[in-house]
């Protein structure tokens, strides 16, 4: 019984490796063409390059959004907690974790990323 399991284990790992290799040998497109890859305008060439720049501000604006909003998120289960924990751990740990957001604040601020006009 447990023969006969293992050669059946084999004969399927063998047969989906077979289908995976002819799926990848006969899937390959040799020919590429130039209307293929560019972006399609009606059937018109394209009158400017599709890729506009992205704002490197707006990204960084982006993520400081996300820290601190994931900050705020890790701040508010401190005051559900307060009754339970002991008041010095609680508010030790509370002005720690306080004060390392208040240093990543001064030093993005110090770099200037959270000023958008420059």
């Amino acid at each position: 019984m447990i023969i006969m399991l293992f050669i059946m284990s084999i004969i399927i790992f063998t047969i989906t490796i077979i289908v995976m290799m002819l799926a990848t040998i006969l899937s390959k497109k040799t020919i590429t063409d130039r209307e293929k890859s560019s972006p399609f305008e009606c059937g018109f060439d394209p009158m400017n390059y599709s890729r506009l720049p992205f704002s490197l501000r707006f990204f960084l604006i982006a993520i400081i959004f996300l820290i601190f909003d994931v900050e705020i998120a890790l701040i508010l289960p401190m005051i559900l907690i307060i009754k339970t924990s002991n008041l010095m751990n609680w508010s030790m740990t509370s002005l720690f974790f306080i004060f390392i957001l208040l240093i990543g604040l001064y030093h993005e601020w110090n770099q200037g990323a959270l000023e958008w006009n420059n």
